[in-house]
């Protein structure tokens, strides 16, 4: 993803996200297709297909490029022109892939004036504020999961028979590719729009369909056949919400927000943090929702706390999450040292226009944090 151009990066990152939802669908048909066996093959049939794609995964990272940043920091400049040649489109002798190649070592030799990090240096309140966009990277990725997609995804068949549905497994199935064709569109929109206001859309939209899943769920019959259908219709748009905003945004976000020199870490920290919540989640629901002795019971009403967090989302998108559509990773940086992200829109706009001096991305940090001085903008 650091490779990418900043002009489809968004796109290119969210692919990661509708390779997931493709996966999801497989796994809803192939278990639509095992439920009904009354053995040990209903289970391992599905967990066995499972090796395949992990086969084709593990042989497909033997073929990966490294990034033109990581051939920079190695040293290996001529080897980083071609691969940014390569990813940009650009012939090796274009102009453009040295202006963004200087960009990428007036950066490396910032951080590099800082020395070798550590997961502690992730969290330090320095003047590009790297500890605001770790949290900001962790934070995200728990917001997703708290969303309560995986609410749907993992729980979806036990939650709609207990509705009333009467072919819970077919909904599922209908769920997921609502999922899959939905995060086509968030693929086109996050560098149409943008990352944050798709973040901000996505969140408001799931929080009234979430609320509205909820009421219907507390006040309609499971026989109601009309509220069954009301019930499925605003899970579909949620979900449709969710793939084209949530979805792949907050991995694009993650993928975008940190520097060079905690990178690796940072965003460790951010999948741990996706994985952490995504097992706590998929863990603690059955409790949360079950009628059994020592459970909440909570049912349809687990929508009420998704809605809620919802809302969260929507607050932790307005004062945490920077605009950074279009721009590089090294302006990434460069706003990040000289304004909040409430703020990004529109330093983002002189960014684009020119209006902000990209060389001073070069002062090293610990400068600015001795010297206090701000970066200056071109007269």
């Amino acid at each position: 993803m650091f490779s990418s151009p900043k002009w489809i990066r968004g796109a290119i990152v969210s692919m990661y996200q509708w390779a997931i939802t493709i996966g999801l669908l497989l796994a809803a048909i192939v278990n639509n297709f095992t439920q009904h066996r009354d053995n040990h093959s209903s289970y391992r049939i599905p967990t066995s297909i499972q090796f395949i794609w992990a086969a084709i995964l593990a042989g497909g990272m033997l073929f990966l490029p490294e990034s033109p940043r990581w051939l920079v920091k190695r040293g290996r400049d001529d080897d980083a022109a071609i691969s940014l040649s390569r990813v940009t489109g650009h012939k090796r002798t274009d102009p453009e892939v040295d202006i963004e190649l200087d960009e990428i070592r007036a950066n490396l030799q910032a951080e590099l004036a800082l020395g070798e990090s550590s997961y502690l240096d992730c969290f330090r309140f320095t003047k590009n504020r790297i500890a605001l966009r770790t949290l900001t990277g962790i934070f995200i990725q728990a917001w997703q999961q708290l969303t309560g997609i995986n609410f749907i995804f993992y729980y979806g068949t036990t939650f709609f028979k207990n509705s009333g549905i009467s072919d819970p497994f077919l909904i599922s199935i209908a769920t997921n590719i609502v999922n899959v064709f939905m995060t086509l569109p968030g693929m086109w929109g996050v560098e149409r729009f943008g990352r944050r206001r798709l973040l901000l859309i996505g969140a408001t939209g799931m929080c009234i369909c979430e609320f509205i899943i909820a009421i219907v769920g507390v006040t309609v019959s499971v026989n109601n056949l009309a509220g069954q259908r009301v019930l499925i219709a605003f899970v579909c748009i949620y979900i449709a919400f969710f793939a084209a905003t949530w979805g792949p945004i907050a991995w694009v976000i993650t993928g975008e927000i940190f520097p060079l020199q905690v990178r690796a870490k940072a965003m460790s920290l951010s999948v741990a943090s996706n994985w952490l919540w995504n097992f706590g989640i998929g863990y603690a629901t059955p409790y949360l929702v079950n009628k059994q002795p020592g459970s909440a019971g909570l049912e349809a009403k687990v929508f009420f706390i998704w809605g809620s967090t919802c809302f969260c989302c929507i607050i932790f998108t307005y004062f945490c999450v920077p605009e950074t559509k279009g721009l590089s990773l090294e302006q990434i940086d460069l706003m990040y040292q000289n304004t909040l992200p409430v703020n990004s829109l529109k330093y983002r706009r002189r960014l684009m226009s020119g209006d902000v001096s990209e060389d001073a991305a070069a002062v090293p940090d610990g400068e600015n944090a001795k010297s206090g001085e701000r970066i200056e903008d071109k007269a």
